[in-house]
């Protein structure tokens, strides 16, 4: 156990370049493979509606669609079946590996996300294909791990790299992808790791541009800065979000509750497959992610009374198609349910403000990023990301103010952040397979910074109270190693090294944020 242990110290030490090398290779891999997802799935959603148009006419048409989608939820249904730890979006499976709470077998993840992930989408089930993407590159991190025989702790930042590059390569947006990665998932600021993650995001998204180009996910662009004497409305904008996105994640529960109460998977997603055929013959326009429903909102090309129903459809589609647990995310999704929000407050705001409606497209920004940070409680990735899907650089104030706004009432009204909320979910009903006991022992490194502020700035490393078995084996404070000892005082941006088995690596975490991550009142 020495041996293993002081090999894992000494890796970790000598590990700083040679992961930034080794995140750039897997997000080359993760690029060239988040690529082809993304290229499958336009392919996929462009013969839908050649069906569509085909199947109004009734007869062949008709019954190629029928068996069409048919055969795409068989495909959904055994991808599911087979691997269960490829449904849903794919974000907390990958938020429970790096707590050590789930265990992914990574080349089977990565051939059903990708089959499931195209069926679902492609067939018009309303969900994203970001949290697939960030699947699939936290597996190719794993992978990649595996394959080169890395330490565990290794492999963690190796996936944390990867998630990074799905969502670069996903929506084109490389700074979103490291800050989302480290906002949301790993939850550490270092700067190893951030060089790292950044390395594998920016080379994944050079492969996406390549392929797709260097034009923006969202082709919007603001006419006019929103002046200050109106941001009033962008504060109640906010607010009103906040109240949507936690009445959003209630419902998201809710209708998983019910969906629980059907014990055959079969019939869990024969039901949103169902609901197709309906909405492709009265309104096809829910149907899929709404990729284009963003940019047509934007252009003014609905009517008050459309967008209303717009948002009550695509609305329950999309929480009735995520919750029946089929792969696919729900990113995509609802930044559309933002952006159709926005642009409804526009035209009841245009009465207000009297502007011939030249800040409709602002409205819609302002609405993806205020969902976003109200329902997945990252408000930096929601600025950084609608910035980098639109190349819109105007609105950076109004888009903080409307992203703080939100999360603080969704905060304040005691709404749980989406992916915390999917992730107790699942491992409260068992997640198969679990972690191997040979995988609970082995020893991990984790890093914290104690924040100026928390309750051990100022306070002795022994009144940490750790849980049996964890050590602060590294204290770095000015660039300085300090070998501590329990009597070592720490100071608020110090960053610590622990040492800890893969089991107790929750409750660590859990201890860390309440003493050192958390500003004492």
């Amino acid at each position: 156990m020495k041996n293993k242990t002081r090999l894992t110290l000494e890796r970790f030490e000598r590990n700083k370049y040679r992961l930034i090398a080794e995140g750039a290779a897997v997000g080359l891999v993760t690029g060239l493979l988040v690529s082809f997802f993304r290229s499958g799935l336009e392919k996929a959603e462009s013969l839908r509606d050649s069906v569509l148009d085909m199947a109004q006419n009734g007869g062949p048409g008709l019954l190629l669609g029928l068996g069409l989608l048919f055969c795409a939820y068989l495909a959904v249904w055994f991808c599911s079946r087979q691997v269960p730890l490829c449904t849903g979006s794919g974000i907390p499976q990958v938020k429970g590996e790096l707590l050590g709470q789930i265990e992914q077998n990574w080349y089977q993840v990565i051939a059903a996300k990708l089959a499931g992930g195209l069926c679902a989408i492609g067939a018009g089930l309303s969900l994203g294909r970001e949290g697939p993407s960030i699947q699939l590159g936290a597996m190719v991190g794993k992978g990649f791990s595996r394959l080169t025989k890395k330490l565990k702790t290794e492999e963690k930042m190796l996936m944390t790299c990867g998630a990074a590059a799905g969502l670069a390569g996903a929506f084109s947006a490389p700074l979103s992808g490291a800050v989302f990665s480290l906002e949301e998932l790993h939850r550490n600021f270092s700067t190893e790791i951030l060089l790292s993650t950044l390395a594998a995001s920016v080379t994944s998204d050079f492969i996406s541009s390549y392929i797709f180009g260097l034009e923006p996910v969202f082709t919007l662009f603001t006419t006019a800065r929103m002046p200050l004497s109106y941001y009033w409305l962008v504060l109640l904008l906010g607010a009103g979000l906040g109240v949507f996105g936690v009445f959003y994640n209630w419902f998201t529960a809710k209708v998983q509750d019910l969906y629980g109460k059907i014990p055959r998977r079969s019939v869990r997603i024969l039901i949103p497959f169902l609901c197709i055929i309906p909405l492709a013959a009265f309104f096809p326009a829910a149907l899929g992610s709404g990729h284009h429903l963003v940019e047509q909102t934007a252009l003014g090309q609905f009517a008050l009374g459309t967008l209303i129903v717009l948002l009550i459809v695509k609305f329950c589609f999309s929480i009735f198609s995520f919750g029946a647990g089929v792969p696919g995310g729900i990113f995509l999704p609802l930044l559309v349910l933002g952006a159709v929000t926005g642009g409804i407050f526009a035209e009841a705001a245009e009465q207000v403000m009297d502007d011939n409606g030249i800040y409709l497209v602002n409205f819609v920004i302002l609405g993806m990023v205020g969902c976003f940070s109200a329902i997945v409680r990252s408000p930096i990735t929601g600025v950084i990301l609608i910035t980098e899907m639109t190349g819109d650089f105007k609105n950076f104030l109004s888009l903080s103010v409307v992203a703080l706004m939100a999360y603080l009432v969704a905060d304040i009204l005691g709404g749980q952040p989406i992916y915390d909320q999917l992730l107790r979910r699942m491992l409260a009903k068992g997640v198969e397979p679990g972690i191997p006991e040979e995988e609970k022992s082995r020893k991990i490194l984790m890093e914290c910074d104690v924040y100026i502020g928390s309750r051990m700035d100022g306070e002795p490393i022994e009144r940490m109270l750790l849980p049996p078995g964890c050590l602060v084996v590294s204290v770095e404070r000015d660039r300085k190693e300090i070998v501590p000892h329990g009597s070592t005082v720490l100071h608020g941006g110090d960053k610590l090294v622990l040492l800890c088995a893969q089991s107790h690596a929750q409750a660590v975490g859990e201890k860390l944020d309440n003493i050192c991550r958390s500003i004492k009142q």
